[in-house]
């Protein structure tokens, strides 16, 4: 199977992480976000892992202060993709990319395929990242309405879709 990329989007909480882990139960996969090494800075900082508003809108200012400074959040996903690419084990890699602009960016230099997750609940709407998450065209619509084993059987058709599709 050739290797395949995914930016996958969504607001917090809608499982992203959970349908990622899934799929990695039948392909091995890399989880990887565009906020990851921000965050590690963000830690030196003093931000101790929360998710409230205050959190999220402090690591969506400091990505973009970063990104302005040196571009190392978008930096960090094309080593990703690079280490991806000379991997011999995992065959999908997802990357976690929340706004519109640096989805466009990366699929506009990777072959990626986009994925949004969608949850009946509140939608974040405090920092602009998360205000964000529906401003894009996505090739795939993922509506996880139900339960674990829902999502579970969402994650196995995904799975063998792409599969199919080679």
């Amino acid at each position: 199977m050739d290797k395949k990329i995914f930016v996958i989007n969504g607001s917090g909480g809608v499982g992203k992480d959970t349908f990622v882990n899934m799929v990695a139960k039948y392909v091995p996969t890399i989880n990887f976000s565009s906020i990851d090494k921000v965050k590690e800075i963000a830690k030196l900082a003093g931000w101790k892992g929360g998710k409230t508003d205050e959190d999220r809108k402090f690591l969506s200012v400091l990505k973009d202060l970063i990104a302005e400074y040196n571009d190392m959040p978008y930096e960090s996903m094309v080593e990703r993709i690079k280490n991806f690419k000379e991997d011999t084990v995992n065959e999908f890699l997802f990357l976690h990319i929340r706004e519109p602009e640096e989805i466009k960016r990366i699929a506009s230099e990777y072959d990626v395929f986009t994925i949004l997750i969608k949850r009946p609940i509140k939608h974040i709407t405090s920092n602009k990242a998360d205000a964000e998450v529906d401003n894009y065209r996505y090739d795939l619509v993922i509506e996880n309405y139900g339960d674990l084993a829902e999502l579970n059987e969402l994650a196995k058709g995904f799975v063998d879709s792409v599969k199919k599709r080679g």
